[in-house]
């Protein structure tokens, strides 16, 4: 089959590779039907994360289609219509009953774990799929509804993830840093969450727009200094109630921590990259710092519903569809900001 791998700074190809096969009882396959590129593949494409010699697979979205399942699976069946969320988990652990699915004491993370494929291809291996794998009730063909079901499966619960650990709830103001994919989920889910007001720091003018539509009531296209200067003018001097960390810079948490108002919370999604936030400032401000990878599988029954009756349309975040042959041209759209988010099709 043809599935995507990277082998080394900004050197993507799409190769063929073995089928997946059936390799413990409670594995099954999925045929993807669509996927995507996440921000996060952005950090190893521009060299700053380690690719091993050999390749890495990419990709951790896909919704599927199953085509074979082993003999314990018994949740899914073939033909079912999946969402793959971007970790794999038993579903019965104890971290799994509490929520946490990428907690998960048998889990790991699709693209990243040794022997498990990558969700840019034509098909994946699932482990524990009983556990992993979230039947939705649409047709493989409904290309209105599935951008934003895939969404599903990171970006709209990861947005939602750091909404929920920044504790954002009405009559609150919530500050969003970054304006990607997820910082625009994250406006989506502070609006459904009940924020008074929604604050957007990001400085791209077509993110900004849809961030717009999406709830955000004040923009913030300041950076560093200037920004935090900006939101205390918003917010009369005390800072926002609840911040949203979606970029994983040193400079966006050390922004979030600034921004904060005292006894408030910094809910962090940005896969981090830095080597630690100021202990300090946190700390004699009474800021509750939460948050990491979000249990996107725990999310999606409150939040299918929504996006079912056309309430929420995180999906738009999606503004280029490529075929999976051109997955090269998706990574370099995205790394040029000429894309927010690509949407693949095998």
């Amino acid at each position: 089959m043809r599935a995507t791998v990277l082998f080394g700074p900004r050197d993507v190809r799409v190769v063929r590779v073995p089928d997946p096969q059936i390799c413990e009882p409670t594995d099954a396959i999925i045929r993807v039907v669509v996927a995507c590129i996440c921000g996060s593949d952005l950090w190893p494409y521009r060299g700053i994360d380690v690719v091993p010699e050999t390749g890495r697979s990419m990709g951790h979205e896909a919704i599927g289609v199953v085509e074979d399942v082993g003999a314990a699976v018994a949740r899914v069946k073939r033909g079912d219509v999946v969402l793959m969320p971007f970790a794999f988990s038993d579903g019965s652990c104890t971290f799994c009953h509490e929520g946490l699915h990428t907690a998960c004491l048998h889990g790991g993370f699709f693209g990243y774990t040794p022997g498990i494929g990558g969700a840019q291809a034509e098909a994946v291996r699932i482990p524990f799929a009983d556990g992993t794998l979230y039947k939705v009730p649409v047709s493989e063909n409904d290309t209105v509804l599935l951008p934003h079901l895939l969404t599903l499966t990171d970006v709209m619960g990861t947005g939602y993830h750091a909404a929920v650990t920044a504790r954002v709830g009405p009559g609150k103001i919530a500050a969003i840093i970054g304006d990607g994919a997820v910082g625009l989920c994250s406006v989506i889910a502070a609006k459904r969450l009940g924020a008074e007001r929604i604050l957007l720091l990001g400085h791209h003018l077509d993110r900004i727009a849809l961030a717009q539509e999406f709830g955000a009531t004040d923009l913030v296209t300041e950076q560093g200094e200037a920004a935090v200067e900006r939101i205390r003018e918003l917010t009369g001097g005390l800072g926002a109630h609840a911040v949203l960390e979606c970029v994983g810079t040193e400079e966006a948490i050390e922004t979030a921590v600034q921004i904060v108002r005292p006894g408030g919370a910094i809910g962090r999604v940005g896969v981090p990259h830095y080597a630690g936030m100021p202990a300090g400032l946190t700390f004699f401000k009474n800021v509750t710092v939460a948050g990491g990878p979000a249990p996107t599988r725990a999310y999606m029954d409150a939040l299918l519903p929504d996006l079912l009756e056309g309430r929420l349309q995180p999906g738009r975040v999606f503004d280029l569809s490529l075929p999976l042959d051109q997955v090269a041209e998706g990574y370099r759209a995205m790394d040029e900001r000429r894309a927010i988010k690509v949407l693949l099709k095998p």
